[in-house]
This record gives structure tokens, sequence and C-alpha cells, in this order.
């Protein structure tokens, strides 16, 4: 990806913006590419328990029983390797690191070379009780490297009261800074309610660190864990679907073949199928939030009012492309331009007929994923 959709703290719409202002065209494309398929690497390092487990289950949305969770105790062997793509997102993958070695003779750069480390986009380096001494060797190693997305994850067991979770995180920041980590960090996670205690604030450190696109891959790739994030989510398809029109719509200075209404329409299909399976509304996420949370699946897919939360069909989509196109005849051409970029004043109605029609669609389908997380959380 190109450097100029990596800026920092930056709104993803403005920066898809000053792409095509700039014509950046192709980094725009693989923009879309990206959030569409959540194209993401994150490696989780540490003991095997079921505190890991859970936690590599809980990023993807899964319960213990559920097809392909981690299991614990781990079948792979220690020293070995263990991938987990996501069953929704596939090339969002979470990668099972082995836990650093505690020998005294421990060489943080041969650990990242075996492991591969310099190819995840981000590394969590977990432990239950404290930080091993070669665990921060390894952290010291990575910020030399500069890598910033490498971070330190305390994670809660059910056992844990908040007294003991206190000291031991009190305890980890002591280890830290006696081994020389400048401003020390410790996010405490519960792997089985992520919503709780660090990892809402995880998630915006990670936003703040990761380039613009890879943090938004990760944000469309995760569980509806909170209101926020579904508003986040929707924001960035929305920014998905800005940038759409704009290369299907032709306004940029270089023609771009996606004019058709076929096209558009399959472009939207596509898009808000994503939204659907991110926003968790598709049957098999109802049904499994429902089991883990004791609820009644039927309840729950009762609250899903706009067709699309159902299901996402090409006939569906050109009703409201149809519908948008017809409502826009009659609308002010003076709005349709102030939401263009500023060379492309001439452009077609398709590109405003596409915003209305599929933001609407995801404002309706977001309402439906927040009803469903207020019955249950």
């Amino acid at each position: 990806m190109a450097d100029v959709l990596r800026g920092r703290g930056i709104n993803l719409l403005e920066t898809l913006k000053e792409s095509i202002e700039n014509n950046k065209l192709s980094d725009v494309k693989d923009a879309v590419e990206d959030l569409l398929i959540s194209r993401i690497n994150l490696a989780i390092e540490g003991d095997r328990g079921v505190e890991k487990a859970t936690f590599l289950n809980a990023l993807r949305g899964l319960g213990p029983g559920d097809e392909g969770a981690a299991l614990s105790p781990c079948p792979t062997a220690p020293e070995e390797l263990e991938v987990y793509p996501n069953p929704k997102h596939p090339d969002f993958r979470l990668w099972d690191l082995p836990p650093v070695p505690a020998t005294s003779n421990f060489v943080p750069e041969g650990y990242m070379e075996r492991v591969k480390f310099l190819r995840y986009n981000a590394v969590f380096l977990t432990f239950t009780q404290g930080p091993q001494p070669n665990s921060v060797a390894l952290f010291l190693e990575a910020r030399s490297a500069q890598r910033e997305t490498v971070y330190f994850i305390l994670l809660a067991s059910e056992k844990d009261t908040e007294k003991s979770l206190k000291a031991k995180r009190a305890a980890s920041l002591e280890v830290l800074k006696s081994r020389g980590v400048t401003l020390p960090k410790v996010y405490l996670v519960k792997p089985s309610t992520l919503e709780k205690y660090d990892f809402p604030g995880l998630l915006e450190d990670m936003g703040r660190d990761l380039p613009e696109i890879r943090a938004n891959a990760l944000l469309l790739a995760l569980p509806t864990l909170t209101p926020t994030l579904i508003t986040q989510k929707r924001d960035a398809f929305k920014a998905l679907v800005w940038a759409a029109a704009s290369l299907s719509g032709g306004v940029s200075a270089i023609p771009v073949p996606l004019v058709a209404s076929m096209v558009e329409s399959s472009v939207g299909v596509r898009i808000l199928t994503k939204a659907r399976i991110s926003l968790c509304l598709d049957d098999e996420s109802v049904e499994r939030l429902a089991r883990q949370r004791g609820a009644e699946p039927a309840k729950l897919k009762a609250l899903r009012t706009c067709v699309l939360s159902v299901e996402v069909t090409k006939g569906e989509v050109k009703k409201r492309l149809a519908a948008a196109e017809k409502d826009l005849a009659t609308a002010s051409t003076r709005l349709v331009e102030m939401a263009m970029p500023r060379h492309a004043r001439c452009a077609s109605r398709s590109f405003a007929a596409m915003l209305q029609a599929l933001n609407g669609a995801i404002d309706e389908m977001g309402a439906d994923a927040e009803k469903i997380m207020a019955a249950v959380f």
C-alpha cells in the first residue's frame, strides 16, 4: 500500500478522498480490496493455556465448541506456529506463536527470524501472571527494529479477582520499567468478554499505530463487541462506499471502466455482503451469539428489520439504486457536487445514487446490529 494511505489519525474517508484528488487510483483500488477482504495478520505470543485459546477464539467470534476453534490443551507442538483463519474473513489470520523460551541464552533476533516476526501487522505478548524477562527483551528488540505495533497483554482468568488483577498489572509494570521499557503499558483483557477492561482501549491505540487501511481492515473483521465498534464499522463502510462510488462513477480524471448499472449493483452487493458479515447479522453469527449469551436465536433474528440484514440480493440492491436514481432526478445538483472531488463536478449521477442507496442500507443494517447487541450485552 502506498504511503499516501498510511496517515495516522486521519479519517479513512479523508484519506481516500486525498488519494482520489491526487489521482492515486491504484492506491484506492488496493484499499477497497483490502477492506473488502480484511487482509491482516495478527500474532499472539504466550503460553498455550485456556486463556490464550479463549482469546484466539473471541477475536474471531467463536466459542470453544465451534468449528475451527482453538483448543486447550493445544495439540500443536510447543515450538511450532499455528494459524487460525477467521471463518467469515479468511484473509484475517491469527497466528499462535510459541511462547518465548525462558532460557538464559535467549537471542531475540533468532526467535524473530524463526517465527517471521516482521510479517505480522501487530503482535500481542500475552501472559497470565507477569511478563517473562525474555519477552521484554523481544519487545525491546522489536522496538529497535521500528516495530511500534507490539503490545503487552495481561489475560485475566476466570479465577482472577479485581484485586488480584490490579496487583498483577502493577507488578507487571514494575518488571517492564526495571527492564528498560520507557512508558510501559499493560492492557488487561478478559478473553471471554472482550468488551470489558482494556480491549476497547487497545483497539483505539492500534488504530493510531497501524496504517490507516490495516486499522480499518482489522475493525471490519472483528466481532461487534460494543456500540462504539458498530459506529466505527458503519463509518468505515461509508468511506468504502465513497471510494467504490468514486471509481465506478467515473469521478476521477482518469476513466475507470465501471460505469454500467450492472457493475454498480455488483459492487453494491459485495460491499453490503461484507457489511452484513462484519456487523454479525448473518444467521450463523446471530445463532452463535445467541448460544454464547444464552439468548433465543429466533428472538434475535426477529430484530433484523432491514431485508439486507437477512439476505443481500442483487435484486434488492438494484431496487435501492433505482430508487435513489429517481430521487436524485429532481434533487439539487449543487448538493450532488458538494459531495464530489473538486475536479469532478461534471460526474454522472450514479456517484450520488450509490452513496445514497448504499449508505442508507448501511445505516439500516447498523441499527439492526445495535438492537441485537442491546438485547444480549
